[in-house]
Formats: C-alpha cells, sequence, structure tokens
C-alpha cells in the first residue's frame, strides 16, 4: 500500500494559556495543502517479524526510533501485537518531500497515514474516530490529518471542530522556507500566552482582503525579532501581489494567498530557499 500524505498551513494561531501539563492552550485552524506531499509505502512482512524503515528524498532529521513513523508504527503493534506478528511484521519506506521543521505538519502526517495504512494493511478494521486516541498519542496536529478537511483547532491541537464556511478553492499559495528551521520547543519558549482581542472563527468569517493585520499567528513577533530573514519573506510576498500572508504554525515556512488566475511569481527567491506554488 502507498499513501501520499500531505501537508498542512495554520490559519492564524493564538497561544492562550500555559497548561499544568507543560503543553499550551491553542486556537488554530488547519488547511489542507494537497499538492506537496511525501509518499509512504506499507507492506506485510520484515526481516525480524518487527519495523523495517527506510527514507528517501530529504534526509530525515532524528535517529531511526524518534521517527513518527516509526513511533506510529509501535504504538499499533503494541496495542494489536496478534495482527502483527501474524502479518511476520511490516516494512516502511517514507520518501520526503515536505521539509522539516517548516511548520508544515510533514512529520505528523507522516505518522498519520502509517496508522492508516496500518490499519488497512493489518485489517484492523478500525473507524476514524477509533484511530483519534492513536494519532494524538504522536503530536498535536496529527489528529487533524485523519479528517483531511478545515478544522478549527483547539486544547493542544487535537480538539477539532469541522469549519465548513471557509472554502479556498482556487487561491493560489505559494510557500517559501529559507534554510533555517525552528524547533517546536525553541518557538513556544518565546511565548507569553495571551486571549487574543477577537475570536478567530470571526475573523475567518470574514473575506480574506480583510484578514490582514486581523488574522494573528503569535508566533510571529517572537520568530521575526529571533530571525529576521521571516518578517522579510513575509514583505516579499506582500510586494508581490499576496492579499494575505503569514507563518505556517511555528516553522519557519511563510505562505502568500493569492486570487484565482493570479500569476505567482516563484523567480527571484535565493536559490537555497525552498520555494513552492500550489493551488488549493
Amino acid at each position: 500500500m502507498i499513501l501520499f500524505p500531505h501537508c498542512k498551513i495554520n490559519l492564524g494561531l493564538h497561544i492562550t494559556a500555559r497548561r499544568e501539563d507543560g503543553y499550551h492552550e491553542i486556537e488554530t485552524l488547519f488547511y489542507p495543502v494537497r499538492g506537496l506531499c511525501d509518499a509512504v509505502e506499507i507492506l506485510p512482512g520484515s526481516t525480524n517479524g518487527g519495523i523495517d524503515f527506510s527514507s528517501t528524498g530529504l534526509a530525515v532529521d532524528c535517529p531511526e526510533e524518534k521517527n513518527l513513523c516509526v513511533r506510529a508504527a509501535k504504538i499499533l503493534r503494541d496495542a494489536f501485537p496478534e495482527p502483527f506478528a501474524a502479518a511476520g511484521g511490516v516494512r516502511i519506506h517514507l520518501h520526503k518531500t515536505i521539509p522539516f521543521g517548516a511548520g508544515l505538519g510533514g512529520g505528523s502526517a507522516d505518522a498519520t497515514a502509517v496508522l492508516v495504512g496500518l490499519n488497512e494493511v493489518l485489517a484492523l478494521g478500525l473507524t476514524v474516530e477509533e484511530l483519534v486516541p492513536f494519532a494524538a498519542r504522536l503530536g498535536s496536529d496529527t489528529v487533524f490529518f485523519l479528517y483531511d478537511r478545515p478544522m478549527l483547532g483547539a486544547g493542544r491541537g487535537e480538539r477539532l471542530e469541522p469549519f465548513p464556511g471557509l472554502d479556498l478553492a482556487g487561491w493560489r499559495l505559494l510557500l517559501v522556507k529559507p534554510p533555517v528551521g525552528v524547533s517546536t520547543a525553541e518557538a513556544y519558549s518565546l511565548i507569553t500566552p495571551r486571549m487574543p482581542e477577537a475570536a478567530l472563527d470571526e475573523i475567518l468569517r470574514r473575506p480574506v482582503e480583510a484578514w490582514r493585520g486581523r488574522l494573528v499567528n503569535d508566533f510571529e513577533e517572537p520568530l521575526f525579532r529571533r530571525l529576521p530573514v521571516l518578517g522579510e519573506i513575509r514583505a516579499e510576498l506582500y510586494r508581490r501581489g499576496a492579499v494575505y500572508a503569514a507563518l505556517s504554525g511555528s516553522g519557519s515556512t511563510l505562505f502568500g494567498l493569492f486570487p484565482a488566475g493570479c500569476e505567482v511569481l516563484v523567480e527571484g527567491w535565493p536559490a537555497d530557499y525552498f520555494v513552492r506554488a500550489e493551488t488549493l
């Protein structure tokens, strides 16, 4: 089985409180970006009846045992040892295209794809709702990828509510990531939680043309001070005609939204930048 887990952007991101468990309460809108994706192949049978993992494409920058694909497989193996053993273990191959530390949720998307794929390969018969607790153990945005549609996220990001009123179909998207990454821990260390002036859903119900200055990612101000290049990229996106531009998640990718039919200029960025244009 081969799956193509895609990335996401965050439309607004409020950090409202620090929790007793060390996590933060957030408010955000997860929006799928289906054109930019990785590839995950899952096959039954392994060399020793365990989990064989390999990868190509962008280098995976963590030890294998900490890779989210491997962790996802271990979670289901521990929960369902008999089907896992009957399959003779599993082989997982990841071809990585979505950059790391980018705020695009690539690792979470890959992990969710492993959960979904193993559910099929091992014939577990789990529903989406039954997969949610397993996904929630892997990260704050993994649950979103089970639903794969615009969702308001609260709590750590795992409490989700559909947001059908938002449709960006036809809008052009330009993703720009400089050759720097931002760890989630580093980003949160710079944040002072606060309640927003306006609720996120109220802002998102306005036209996209009204988002600038209202739809805010709380990570932008501290990260722009730490990495001025991020603010420079956002300013350049606006110079190139973006109606709205922002940081995605807690990573180092900036995105710009351009009206349907608008020419999106991908040329002129430094050669070591990751630049990708998509149609939503």
